[in-house]
């Protein structure tokens, strides 16, 4: 079990060294190419496409691949048990987003330029269920290879596309820009998705039987998937918000939308993402702990729990302490090597520090759904999506701009991740 952990680990983390270094490729090409306001609108974006995609998902994909990890029921009866409830919610959520798509783009985003950007996330949901369905099944059986290889090829997928159209499209209105960038995502979930079912065992057979959903399976899946689509959920609730809070507070205070949408696009399409660049590494190690928690939490063993999750923290503090380190030491050689900008230095000097503590939350959190604590992912969630929301409220009262974003993310992810320590640290004593 040890050694099936520690080569999971080491795979997920070469291949996601390699995923963000084509990711921060396609990064580069994108900010490179698209003005900061057209991406400042497409970062806007982002937390509407979030939500959606959670909605779409209903938890379901984490539910299958931790009822694999128990190895005590049929993959195959699992999975088309699942699919027909996946597939309901996603023409529900199509229909839905077609229907409210002038409202949210006019009324709440304050821009009619992401009406075709809303579409295409619309036209994107059943491409990222399916991928997400076969991702689960390779999650739930501890292969990464698999994963590895599929999250490579969308990647370049996407970077070709990128390569060779973007420089065709970047002259186009800014409505074009965004759905352009969202539809690549379509194409490269097709590539992503050919190249798992390349992966899948050849000698499954399906039978008429096997459509027919077993109700037992449907009700353990639901007993995991709602507390997780709850708690994804009430996060992408904040983070749909977080653009419509700081949109309509700061114009009534006196700030321009143009000023809005250019240092937000800053904040969250320079700073964050360069910030969040290293957390690959513990993503990879939390992918890893994930079945073998669950397989040791069934039976019981606590000390083998408590050790994989120490080691898991000690990598995740040396990753997180080098990144702070490189951050705030170098932040605008960093910027202007990357994004060909030094527009975020101060802001990344100060969210650098901060999130160290971030890099810290996602082996917490993925221990309690191991451990069948999703309720306490959930409250956490909470508590935190309730923290960055009032901050960001109040302290966007206070004529400072963007930096009322930059202290309401840091309180939440302080509150967020200080409640999941003092839980698990609770449990296993």
């Amino acid at each position: 079990m040890k050694n099936r952990f520690l080569k999971t680990t080491i795979i997920l983390m070469i291949g996601g060294c390699i995923t963000k270094i084509l990711g921060m490729i396609i990064k580069i090409i994108m900010t490179r190419l698209v003005t900061t306001e057209a991406l400042g609108l497409f970062m806007m974006l982002c937390p509407t496409l979030i939500l959606i995609i959670n909605l779409s998902q209903a938890g379901l994909p984490s539910a299958l691949a931790k009822l694999i990890a128990d190895e005590d029921k049929s993959t195959k009866k699992l999975l088309f048990s699942l699919l027909p409830i996946l597939i309901i919610i996603n023409i529900i959520l199509m229909v839905i987003i077609f229907i409210l798509a002038p409202y949210v783009t006019n009324n709440l985003l304050k821009s009619k330029d992401l009406y075709l950007g809303m579409i295409s996330i619309a036209l994107l949901i059943p491409f990222t269920s399916i991928s997400s369905i076969i991702r689960s099944y390779f999650f739930g059986k501890s292969n990464a290879f698999p994963l590895t290889i599929s999250n490579i090829i969308e990647l370049v997928t996407k970077l070709l596309i990128y390569t060779f159209y973007l420089p065709i499209i970047k002259d186009k209105p800014i409505s074009y820009i965004i759905c352009f960038l969202i539809l690549t995502s379509i194409i490269s979930e097709i590539a992503s998705i050919v190249t798992m079912l390349i992966f899948l065992p050849k000698n499954i057979t399906i039978q008429k039987k096997d459509f027919i959903p077993k109700m037992s399976y449907v009700r353990s899946s639901l007993t995991i998937s709602i507390p997780n689509t709850t708690s994804r959920l009430i996060g992408s609730i904040g983070y749909f918000f977080e653009p419509i809070i700081l949109t309509n507070t700061l114009k009534y205070i006196g700030y321009s939308t143009k000023y809005i949408t250019y240092n937000y696009g800053i904040i969250n399409g320079y700073v964050i993402p360069l910030i969040m660049m290293p957390s690959f590494l513990t993503t990879a190690i939390s992918q890893a702990l994930l079945p073998a928690l669950s397989k040791e939490y069934a039976k019981n063993n606590l000390k083998a729990i408590k050790r994989k999750l120490k080691f898991a923290i000690f990598l995740s503090m040396l990753i997180g302490l080098f990144s702070t380190f490189l951050f705030t030491s170098v932040p605008e050689l960093l910027l202007r090597f990357i994004y060909k900008t030094n527009k975020g230095v101060n802001f990344l000097r100060v969210l650098a520090p901060i999130f160290f503590i971030e890099y810290l939350e996602s082996p917490l959190s993925v221990t309690l759904e191991a451990m069948g604590k999703s309720t306490i992912d959930m409250l956490g969630i909470l508590i935190g999506t309730i923290v960055k929301t009032i901050a960001l409220l109040f302290f966007s009262l206070f004529q400072i701009g963007l930096w009322s974003l930059v202290i309401a993310t840091s309180l939440s992810i302080i509150t967020r991740t200080t409640y999941y320590f003092i839980k698990i640290n609770k449990f296993l004593n």
